[in-house]
């Protein structure tokens, strides 16, 4: 079963395909905000187009319907694409972008990846982000799940637990059994905005993909958004003690690297949880946009 069309062959140098598609785990929209700034910084070629009513429950992922005064004037689908640029420094990249699959994964791992060695990909780097219990106030840290355990930088997050996996672990897998290396880069986004944007984390996630990976995307825009938000989320956190503490609370345990135990915390009384500070911080924004 072929998935995939070929729109064009370009000629690329050892390109590093990128993994970013919707549909799993991205707190804080990490994952998603790295990407677009990732294709607003480059001038990105589709390559390939992926059969979309072969991988796709429309249900779900239902196709967006244009209207102009009661007109249909077309529909949008859903779509899954495989596209070529470069970076500022001239290093060759394979972005693979929209939906996550919601059939025939094995089949659609096997294409990526068979297209990824066509291209002579050298690497194979995802992008996400998770809810975790750290503050904002404390650099973020990048989870990783690699498939060589040499591929994983000092200071990177390594954690043994048996979890849910999206179609990025598989195509991972996939890639490391062929013989192609692949790293996987999670954003870890404090538990109590991961509902919001969080800059911060793609941030990181930019960064990650510079050190391991040798693609630069700088975004100022990005960065400017990240010391906005962290200037917002100070200003409601220094205004209510319970929140206080329980950033407190995080800083010191990370700081210290320990993980806390439920429910203590520097102060006496319990601690707010993530649910109760999230949902004020956003009243909080919405009030401040």
């Amino acid at each position: 079963m072929t998935l995939f069309e070929l729109v064009e062959r370009p000629e690329l140098e050892s390109p590093v395909l990128i993994l970013a598609l919707d549909g799993w785990i991205d707190a804080g929209l990490g994952a998603a905000n790295a990407r677009a700034a990732l294709l607003s910084g480059l001038e990105a070629a589709t390559v390939a187009v992926f059969d979309s009513d072969e991988l796709l429950d429309h249900r779900a992922r239902r196709p967006t319907m244009h209207l102009v005064e009661g007109v249909v004037t077309g529909l949008t689908w859903p779509t899954v694409e495989l596209q070529a640029a470069s970076d500022a420094n001239g290093n060759d990249l394979l972005l693979l972008v929209g939906s996550e699959p919601d059939h025939a994964w094995r089949a659609f791992t096997r294409g990526v990846v068979d297209l990824a060695m066509e291209f002579g990909a050298r690497l194979v780097v995802g992008l996400g982000a998770y809810p975790a219990p750290v503050p904002h106030t404390r650099p973020t840290k990048l989870a990783v799940t690699a498939g060589d355990p040499v591929l994983i930088a000092h200071g990177m997050v390594r954690a043994t637990i048996d979890v849910p996996a999206g179609v990025q672990a598989a195509i991972e897998r996939r890639a490391t059994e062929v013989g192609l290396p692949a790293i996987g880069l999670w954003a870890q986004v404090p538990h109590y905005v991961a509902a919001m944007p969080y800059p911060a984390a793609s941030v990181a996630l930019l960064e990650g993909l510079a050190a391991v990976a040798g693609i630069e995307v700088d975004s100022p825009a990005l960065r400017q958004e990240m010391h906005g938000t962290r200037e917002r989320i100070d200003s409601l956190v220094g205004e209510n003690d319970e929140h206080l503490r329980m950033v407190q609370q995080l800083e010191s345990s990370v700081d210290s690297e320990v993980a806390p135990e439920p429910g203590t915390g520097l102060g006496a009384g319990p601690l707010p949880s993530g649910d109760e500070l999230a949902a004020e911080l956003e009243r909080f924004l919405r009030d401040q946009d």
